[in-house]
């Protein structure tokens, strides 16, 4: 004869609020591991932020991490580096730089990636892999041969060897990049234009140009973070301090004899420094969601 199983009510609810507890304590372990970890990558930043707050001669010399006394005389000398000259001449100079360097990519990247995404012309598909081929060669390799170059032709302690390739569709990622989305665009769109009697400079500019404007937007955001953040480049052919860059300038708090160097100042325009980055990207994530949203619905 079979036997019926019962089952008491309370006993189910105990052993259901048992595993909800459970599952709670996880969460609240893995959160607390979380956020340990978030303060140890933190840790240094803020770090910077309260040494920017604190005077200079507390910085190294008071081991407590919340400042004893709060000043802001770090950011008004660091501003005024010395002299006349102040970081609103290194923001001037990187701010036209990348501008410069934007405007090159958008339009040299764009057409060469147009001609490889919708054009067909011989050796095309070489072309391509050559130029894929180029993201691959480590930059110093280039660096001697290049900088030979714009040293014969007098381009050195100018903006011209930063600005001036970029216009030749230097970057090969940013070409690859917007070949991958052009190639995703519609041929129906260009074939009724080649009806209308388009020609290829025509639906390039109407057509083409704004259907990708997620990925120009992508471009000119990254191009301007690596542009301002550009230490290397700038500081090999910027010699004059009226010239230098907001990365390059960083450099002039610190002294390599092992003098003097003011770190107060230091931290506080690492600290501006950010600013310009933080504000293009989130003036820019709109487009960037868009961008996302788009290639992943196609």
């Amino acid at each position: 004869m079979a036997t019926v199983k019962t089952y008491d009510p309370e006993l189910l609810r105990s052993e259901r609020r048992k595993r909800e507890n459970i599952r709670r304590l996880k969460g609240l372990g893995l959160h607390t591991l979380l956020i340990a970890i978030l303060g140890i990558m933190l840790y240094p930043v803020i770090w910077m932020v309260l040494s920017a707050l604190r005077p200079e001669t507390e910085i190294f010399g008071d081991m407590g991490f919340i400042p004893t006394n709060w000043t802001l005389e770090n950011f008004v000398r660091g501003w005024q580096l010395y002299g006349n000259l102040t970081f609103t001449q290194f923001y001037v100079n990187s701010f036209i730089i990348c501008a410069l360097a934007i405007v090159g990519n958008l339009l040299a990247c764009s057409m060469a990636a147009y001609a490889f995404a919708r054009l067909e012309f011989r050796g095309k598909w070489w072309l391509f892999a050559i130029m894929l081929g180029t993201m691959m060669l480590p930059i110093h390799v280039q660096l001697i041969p290049q900088y030979i170059f714009f040293l014969n032709i007098g381009w050195v302690n100018t903006i011209l060897p930063l600005v001036v390739p970029k216009f030749l569709a230097h970057d090969a990622f940013f070409i690859f990049l917007m070949v991958q989305f052009m190639r995703s665009l519609p041929h129906e769109l260009e074939q009724a234009a080649v009806v209308d009697g388009a020609s290829y400079w025509q639906r390039y500019w109407r057509i083409i140009l704004p259907l990708s404007m997620p990925a120009l937007a992508t471009t000119a955001v990254f191009t301007f973070i690596n542009t301002y953040n550009d230490f290397f480049s700038q500081l090999i052919y910027l010699t004059d301090t009226d010239r230098m860059t907001v990365p390059v300038a960083l450099r002039l708090f610190l002294d390599p004899s092992g003098g003097s160097s003011s770190f107060g100042g230091l931290f506080a325009m690492v600290l501006v420094s950010i600013g310009p980055v933080l504000g293009f990207f989130l003036a820019s994530q709109r487009l960037l969601t868009k961008g996302i949203a788009t290639q992943g619905f196609k």
